[in-house]
């Protein structure tokens, strides 16, 4: 076997196991909020608060983070909670404030409707659409999951990893900045 032959073979692994036939199909799934959940308590209380559904525990994701932006406490137990067993640390939380501050507005253009031309209020019910895509599921035990934000192109990612039959909050991309709301804008 020559050296190229044993270069080639993990790579053709690795991109028959991508494109296998089996491998889940692209979804979109909708959760709705009549009331956005304001503590821990009240987010353990919603129907699939036990975060066996990983479209949910996406959504749950960016509530934690709508409510960090009016309520930094509650918001940071939200975030834990959707951690699982490993905590936000110190930068992480530092990070969190950081790129919220003066633009509490990023979580809430996650909801549909939420555009920069309505300062990013959502109409009730408060809807989160969160997409997979055929390489959400690359990594074996986690998911990369999509969202779109009102005031940006591309989507946000939320990466949730598995234990037992729980999905938890690994990872996120959705504080990065986006545009600004009409009435911050001086060139709207």
């Amino acid at each position: 076997m020559s050296i190229f032959t044993k270069l080639h073979k993990p790579q053709q692994a690795v991109a028959e196991r991508l494109f296998e036939p089996s491998r889940p199909k692209a979804e979109r799934i909708e959760t709705a909020f009549a009331e956005l959940p304001k503590n821990v308590r009240e987010l353990k209380q919603l129907s699939e608060a036990s975060l066996k559904d990983p479209f949910k525990t996406a959504a749950y994701t960016v509530c934690a983070f709508c409510v960090y932006a009016t309520d930094p406490v509650n918001g940071l137990e939200m975030v834990n909670y959707l951690k699982g067993p490993q905590e936000l640390s110190v930068y992480d939380r530092q990070l969190i404030k950081d790129r919220l501050e003066g633009k509490k507005y990023i979580p809430f253009s996650y909801f549909k409707g939420a555009i920069p031309e309505n300062e990013y209020m959502p109409s009730k019910p408060y809807v989160v659409e969160v997409q997979t895509n055929a390489f959400s599921y690359s990594d074996e035990g986690y998911i990369k999951m999509y969202v779109q934000s009102g005031g940006a192109d591309s989507l946000r990612s939320i990466t949730l990893r598995r234990k037992g039959e729980q999905w938890f909050l690994w990872e996120q991309m959705i504080l990065a900045d986006i545009r600004k709301p009409r009435s911050a804008d001086p060139w709207a």
